[in-house]
């Protein structure tokens, strides 16, 4: 039997094998609803910590030292690779806790429920897979040219996404007239992924050697139709390597040592896009709003 195939039927073991590594998983908030508009995921790597009969514990998600909301009963899809394969499933959080790491720390967890099955993702498309099609996001990066001039654009984008939460929902400030640092012409790349302190984005080859000679871009991201104006930070390449399909992957941590407070604001944003998703899908499907569990 291939082994692919093999794993696709023992991916209880392909789990455990994870674990052993100590690596990870990736999820995302699964949608339930279907809005006119398209819309966006974001994909969080977590570690994996223990593998139960009925449960799959994992390390609380978080984004710039802030808990990401995960409500209790939040619907989620995950996916797990190995080598250049993947797999997905649907899952949804059964509960929260704490435990020790290795080097003695207290961590956060969450409690996800143990799948029935894991489907294989496509191989041109490892977001797109029988248990849901995750919509990656588009980010747009200008190489910057002057590190200090970011502060003024990031308080000027601060106040778009206030007015636009103020008013009626639409964008506070048309595309295009942003106040922008002083960059060079951008590139449009792939959100692939969330971490603690930063992205991981998928570059396409055609413009990978921007990475080697620019250390710091000027990023926006649009989370629409959750958060309709984009919102903007400054982040700097950290890691890069080639991934299938003509694509190099960068690992870009967000900078805030020139503008601290701007890390609160780039935190609260990725945390309501995720409040906001679960809340649709609670009204989709009739129930009550949920109600925020303490991590």
């Amino acid at each position: 039997m291939p082994a692919r195939r093999l794993r696709t039927l023992q991916w209880r073991r392909s789990l455990e094998e994870i674990q052993e590594r100590a690596g990870s998983l990736e999820m995302a908030v699964a949608r339930d609803y279907d809005d006119a508009e398209a819309g966006a995921h974001l994909i969080f790597r977590v570690p994996l910590r223990q593998i139960g009969e009925s449960e799959i514990v994992v390390e609380h998600p978080v984004a710039l030292g802030r808990h990401l909301p995960f409500e209790d009963a939040a619907e989620l899809v995950a996916i797990f690779a190995i080598g250049q394969n993947r797999w997905s499933f649907r899952t949804r959080v059964v509960g929260r806790g704490a435990l020790c790491d290795g080097r003695g720390r207290e961590v956060a967890i969450l409690r996800l429920a143990m799948p029935d099955r894991v489907d294989r993702c496509q191989r041109r498309d490892y977001y797109r897979m029988n248990t849901a099609h995750l919509s990656l996001p588009d980010v747009d990066l200008w190489p910057l040219l002057d590190l200090q001039s970011v502060v003024l654009a990031e308080r000027a984008n601060e106040l778009a996404i206030e007015l636009e939460r103020s008013g009626d929902g639409m964008p506070a400030v048309p595309a295009g007239s942003d106040i922008r640092p002083e960059v060079g012409p951008p590139i449009r790349v792939t959100l692939l992924n969330v971490g603690g302190g930063g992205i991981g984005v998928g570059v396409p080859q055609e413009h990978a050697q921007i990475l080697s000679r620019t250390r710091f871009f000027w990023t926006s991201l649009s989370l629409a139709p959750e958060i309709r104006t984009p919102f903007c930070a400054t982040a700097r390449v950290v890691h890069t390597h080639l991934e299938g399909g003509n694509t190099v992957y960068a690992g870009m941590a967000f900078e805030f040592a020139h503008n601290p407070v701007h890390q609160r604001f780039v935190s609260e944003q990725i945390c309501r896009f995720i409040a906001l998703q679960q809340r649709a899908n609670h009204a989709m499907r009739g129930g009550p709003a949920p109600v925020r569990q303490s991590a």
